[in-house]
């Protein structure tokens, strides 16, 4: 309990400071340090491949991408417009608007628990994943793998020069 009490006020602090952060290198890091929380708590509830899958997915290559663009538009305060005061004060009112509907809409949730006769502790395991995967969804993955060799194909071709084709 104390892991996912720290986990959780680490993961709110992170994430805080991607919204309070000047600095858009900052609030990049701040992101990155929200999502291997958010990692660390899937592993807690021992989903070890969506914990895999989120680090290398958010933290590793979206990261990079959000860097890379943040690095390339040289962003700072010189070239930033200030923000109007009318824009801090929509964004507060569409903000605790959000909470607002949220809390409304969970006000009569009542949480369950599991029953640990029939509870399952290895259903989030990558083998189970992969069992599951092969078996009952092997066409889907055949075909999506289908999919992602044409939209291959298709890349290749539309970045191929033509013969006597000038690139800039």
């Amino acid at each position: 309990m104390s892991l996912f009490l720290f986990l959780s006020f680490v993961a709110l602090l992170s994430a805080l400071g991607v919204v309070l952060a000047k600095n858009p290198v900052h609030s990049v890091l701040f992101l990155i340090l929200t999502f291997f929380t958010l990692s660390a708590h899937y592993l807690t509830l021992n989903a070890q491949f969506l914990a895999a899958v989120n680090i290398i997915v958010y933290a590793g290559a979206i990261m990079v991408l959000f860097l890379f663009v943040i690095m390339f538009l040289n962003l700072n305060e010189d070239t930033e417009p200030h923000k109007p005061a009318l824009a801090k004060i929509a964004a507060t009112i569409a903000g605790g608007s959000l909470l607002l509907i949220m809390v409304a809409a969970l006000r009569n949730v009542q949480p369950v628990g599991y029953d640990a006769a029939t509870f399952n502790s290895q259903v989030g395991m990558v083998d189970k994943l992969g069992l599951v995967l092969f078996k009952q969804y092997s066409l889907p993955f055949e075909l999506a793998s289908i999919l992602l060799l044409a939209a291959m194909v298709g890349s290749v071709m539309l970045g191929k020069r033509e013969t006597g084709e000038r690139n800039f």
